[in-house]
C-alpha cells in the first residue's frame, strides 16, 4: 500500500506496477483521484495553464493499481493497518503487507499575528483557483472604486516567501495583474498594479545558486515587483501587512509562500524524525519496521553524495526516491536486490513567466529565452501526460491575449492557510 500521490507515490506505484505485472494487489491511498504537477502551479494561478492540464489522473495512467480515495490519519505499525476517512467524512481501514509513505508537506506556519486569517497558501490545487479568482475580483474592484486609496490596496500584492514557489508566483503575478489592467477601463489611466516579494533572507532564492538569483532578481525588478531582502512580516490584518521595519502596506491579498513541512501524519506515528520527516535508512526502510519504506518530503533521506546530511525536499529527489521504494519494495518480497538512494542533483529551473527564466540544467548557467524553452521543454518530459494539452495552452496564450475571468468555484473558507490537507478544498457539511 502507498500512501500519497504526489511525486514519490506516483513514482512507485507505476513502478511497482510495471514491476508487479499483476502478481501483486497495490493499493493507492490519496485524498484525490489525480497526480499533480506542481512546478506549473503558478501558470494555473496567472490564468495561463487550465487547472486539468497539470492534473494527471491515477486511474487512467496507473493500470494495475487500485486508488482509494481517502486521508490517512493513523497507522497501526502492529497490525499493519491504515485508518483514514473519505471525502464524505467516513472512515475505513485497509490492511497491508507492505507500506510506503509519501504523504509529502503542508504549508509552513510561522507564529505571525493574523496570518492563519488573513493569508492563504499556495500548495494545492484549490489554492491556485483562488488565488486567480481573488487576484481577477481584486483588479475588477479596484476599477469600479472611486476612492485612489482602495484602489491601490486592491492592486497591491504581498508575496511573502522568495524561495523557488514565492518568485515564479510573484514573476507570473505581475504579468497576469498588468493584462488584466489593461482589459479593464477603470485602471488604465492609474497605477499599475502592485507586487512586493518579501523575504527574510539576503536574496531571492537563497537555496539555489546565486546566479539564478541574480537573474531572477533582475528580472522581477524589470517588471517592477518591488522585492525585499532581510524583511519579514510582522502582523497580518484585513488592510494591510505591518512589515518588520514598521511600514504598514495597504493590502487585500498576502500570499504565503514561506515553505512547507512534513505532513503531521509523520509525527502521529510515534517514530523517530529529524525536523519532522520520519527517519530512514539509505534504503529508504524504517529502522526496526523492515515492512514500512517512506520518502519525498516526508521522510528524512541520507544523502550518499553530501555525508551527514539529507536530501532537500524537491520534486527532483521525490520522483527518484518513489522508483527506488518500489525497487526495494519488489526486493523485500523476493524480486531483485535492494539498491540504495543517491543522487546527484542536475540542476534547477525557475519559470519567470513571458520568455524568461532562470535555469542550470547540469549546472550551466542559463537565463532569458533559450533558458525558458528549455525549462519548458523539461516540464514537458517530466509530466507523466497531458503534454500535448500544456503545450497546446502554451501556444494559445503565447498568440491570444489572457483570459480575465472569476469562476467563483473557490471561496476563501475553503482554503485556509492551516489545514493538512491544502490539496483538497474544505466544504460546509
Amino acid at each position: 500500500m502507498i500512501v500519497g500521490a504526489g511525486f514519490a507515490g506516483y513514482e512507485c506505484a507505476r513502478t511497482l506496477s510495471r514491476t508487479a505485472k499483476g502478481a501483486a494487489e497495490i493499493v493507492l491511498l490519496n485524498p484525490h483521484d489525480y497526480f499533480l504537477y506542481v512546478p506549473l502551479l503558478p501558470e494555473v494561478a496567472a490564468g495561463i495553464l487550465e487547472p486539468r492540464r497539470i492534473s494527471v489522473s491515477l486511474t487512467g495512467t496507473l493500470p494495475g493499481v487500485r486508488l482509494v480515495l481517502g486521508q490517512a490519519h493513523d497507522v497501526d505499525l502492529d497490525a499493519r493497518r491504515v485508518a483514514y476517512t473519505d471525502p464524505e467524512d467516513r472512515e475505513g481501514t485497509l490492511d497491508y503487507d507492505r507500506l510506503v509513505l509519501t504523504v509529502g508537506s503542508v504549508n509552513k506556519l510561522l507564529p505571525v499575528p493574523g496570518v492563519a486569517e488573513h493569508a492563504h497558501g499556495f500548495r494545492g490545487m484549490p489554492e491556485a483557483l483562488y488565488l486567480r479568482d481573488h487576484i481577477t475580483r481584486q483588479c475588477e474592484l479596484a476599477g469600479a472604486a472611486e476612492d485612489p486609496r482602495e484602489r491601490a490596496a486592491r492592486t497591491t500584492f504581498v508575496v511573502v516567501g522568495a524561495g523557488y514557489t514565492g518568485t515564479e508566483v510573484a514573476a507570473h503575478g505581475v504579468l497576469f495583474t498588468d493584462a488584466l489592467a489593461r482589459q479593464n477601463t477603470g485602471l488604465r489611466d492609474g497605477p499599475r498594479p502592485r507586487w512586493l516579494l518579501l523575504d527574510i533572507a539576503d536574496r531571492l532564492l537563497p537555496e539555489l545558486d546565486e546566479r539564478l538569483s541574480r537573474t531572477a532578481e533582475r528580472v522581477l525588478r524589470g517588471r517592477g515587483v518591488d522585492v525585499r531582502t532581510g524583511t519579514s512580516v510582522k502582523e497580518a490584518t484585513s488592510d494591510g501587512v505591518l512589515l518588520d521595519d514598521g511600514e504598514f502596506v495597504d493590502s487585500r491579498s498576502l500570499i504565503w509562500c514561506v515553505g512547507v513541512r512534513p505532513d503531521p501524519l509523520v509525527d502521529s506515528m510515534g517514530l523517530p524524525t529529524d525536523r519532522g520527516r520520519l527517519c530512514v535508512d539509505a534504503y529508504l526502510g524504517v529502522p526496526g519496521h523492515p515492512e514500512v519504506f517512506a520518502c519525498g518530503d516526508a521522510a528524512a533521506v541520507p544523502d550518499l553524495t553530501r555525508p551527514g546530511k539529507v536530501t532537500p525536499m524537491t520534486a527532483q529527489h521525490a520522483q527518484r526516491q518513489g522508483k527506488v521504494a518500489a525497487r526495494n519494495v519488489a526486493a523485500s518480497c523476493g524480486h531483485g536486490a535492494p539498491r540504495a538512494y543517491e543522487h546527484h542533483d542536475l540542476g534547477f529551473m525557475v519559470d519567470l513567466g513571458g520568455v524568461q527564466a532562470a535555469a542550470n540544467p547540469l549546472h550551466i548557467p542559463l537565463s532569458g529565452p533559450f533558458a525558458s524553452a528549455v525549462t519548458r521543454g523539461y516540464h514537458l518530459m517530466a509530466m507523466p501526460g497531458n503534454r500535448v494539452r500544456v503545450a497546446a495552452d502554451w501556444l494559445l496564450d503565447a498568440v491570444l491575449p489572457r483570459q480575465g475571468v472569476q469562476l467563483g468555484l473557490v471561496r476563501s473558507w475553503s482554503v485556509p492557510l492551516d489545514t493538512e490537507t491544502p490539496e483538497v478544498a474544505r466544504v460546509p457539511r
